[in-house]
């Protein structure tokens, strides 16, 4: 059951919305910065930071090596919270020279699940960063889940309330094909539905889930 309804909401989504280009980025490295810097702000306010680190010529693991925080704290100051995301940028690539010669590449072999993992040791990455570094920059197929695709499936009753990130994932998994083509699209779908018509207080009029049984009844994150 829940496979078809998941599948139809794709199918609405894609139909109003059309493809959604994600994840903008030249470089692995330039997607992998932005997942870093969009926590707690909007896409528009990461673009300006990285159009900082580009105009300096900065854009690379090992030019953000090489900066010391303050330095970088600075290039990044339009994402917010800048002293906090230089450091947390900095652990990510002091990881990747100590544990891969600062080379993005050298993760390209490792098993997706110790890949994971690995992130998830590095100070500041969280699972919803850590799983768009696997999905956009390394094509992995890996379900993103953020507050926006919570909210959906909460509302749409999909699963129950009080599940945690883990057993929204596995939803998503268990009931889709493994393929990373989907779920970069459907993730930036949800997004977008969840920006534009499932808000905090949702604006059901003319939503393309609209049609699909829903319930207001809790208001979501």
């Amino acid at each position: 059951m829940s496979s078809e309804v998941l599948t139809e909401i794709y199918r609405l989504l894609y139909d109003e919305f059309g493809p959604q280009h994600w994840w903008p980025g030249e470089t692995g490295f330039e997607i992998i910065t932005g997942a870093v810097l969009t926590q707690n702000t909007s896409w528009a306010n990461v673009e300006k930071a990285i159009e900082n680190l580009k105009s300096a010529d900065c854009l690379t693991p090992e030019k953000i090596h090489s900066l010391d925080a303050a330095q970088l704290a600075e290039l990044i100051r339009p994402a917010g919270y800048f002293n906090i995301k230089a450091k947390r940028l900095k652990n990510f690539v002091n990881w990747l020279f100590t544990n891969y010669n600062g080379k993005l590449t050298d993760l390209e072999s490792v098993d997706t699940d110790r890949l994971r993992a690995e992130l998830l040791t590095i100070k500041g990455v969280g699972r919803e960063t850590a799983d768009s570094i696997l999905l956009y920059a390394f094509d992995r197929p890996i379900f993103v889940v953020d507050a926006y695709t919570a909210r959906i499936i909460f509302r749409h009753e999909l699963i129950s309330p009080d599940a945690d990130y883990e057993q929204l994932q596995e939803l998503f998994a268990s009931s889709l094909p493994a393929d990373t083509q989907l779920f970069n699209e459907y993730h930036a779908l949800m997004v977008r539905v969840g920006k534009e018509f499932c808000r905090p207080k949702a604006r059901c009029s003319g939503c393309p889930l609209e049609k699909l049984p829903h319930t207001l009844d809790f208001e979501y994150f």
